[in-house]
């Protein structure tokens, strides 16, 4: 395997949530993520039989058997043990896989979940206990807006992510080490547009699955 370097708030009443996969899906701001919404966002694409499917891209079998050695040596390691290369490696992976943006709130300046995200985090437990999804690697990522210094957002961004972890560990019984928790700060705004958007307060929570489901 290829070695890589070493690398808000209370007063919110709304809660947005935007799923994104390949395809590209998304919900408007008033609504309610749901754990079907989350569970079809996160299954690996599906083959169906017949001339109108496309064909899968080819992978490069030595390519995929990294991938997989990479995945699985980040099971059980703690956030700030991620290095900046692994934090990249993460997120180019992340980019062809399954995904979901949940903008979750938090309590001001903390790493608890507000009272008005507490049902979207359910609803993301719900999904990851559905057993189409066993055996699934998820990474949990962390992101904040572009408010404050880049040191704390970052520790800020991990703190998040550790908590939406701990959460599903502790209240869905998610096997720990198929959660890998990540955070990135303010260096990958989702709206980079508008660098204090709400929209960039998410956590987001990729399939890192190699599996292709089939009919």
């Amino acid at each position: 395997m290829t070695s890589f370097n070493r690398f808000s708030g209370l007063k919110a009443i709304t809660l947005c949530a935007a799923l994104s996969m390949t395809a590209g899906l998304a919900l408007a701001a008033d609504n309610t993520v749901s754990a079907d919404q989350i569970l079809g966002a996160l299954q690996p694409k599906r083959l169906t039989r017949g001339l109108s499917v496309t064909p899968a891209p080819q992978v490069d079998p030595s390519v995929q058997a990294k991938e997989v050695s990479f995945i699985d040596s980040l099971r059980n390691r703690k956030t700030r043990s991620l290095s900046l290369g692994e934090r990249e490696q993460i997120a180019e992976i992340a980019a062809t896989k399954p995904k979901v943006d949940l903008e979750i709130r938090f309590d001001y300046n903390s790493a608890d979940i507000s009272k008005t995200s507490i049902g979207a985090v359910q609803e993301l437990g719900k999904a990851l206990s559905n057993p189409t999804l066993k055996g699934s690697t998820f990474v949990v990522a962390g992101h904040t807006d572009a408010v404050g210094s880049e040191p704390y957002n970052l520790d800020l961004s991990e703190r998040r992510a550790d908590t939406i972890k701990h959460y599903l560990v502790e209240k869905y019984g998610i096997a720990g080490k198929d959660l890998v928790t990540v955070g990135y700060g303010k260096t990958k705004l989702k709206d980079v547009s508008d660098p204090s958007a709400p929209v960039n307060r998410r956590v987001q929570v990729v399939n890192m699955d190699t599996k292709t489901a089939s009919q």
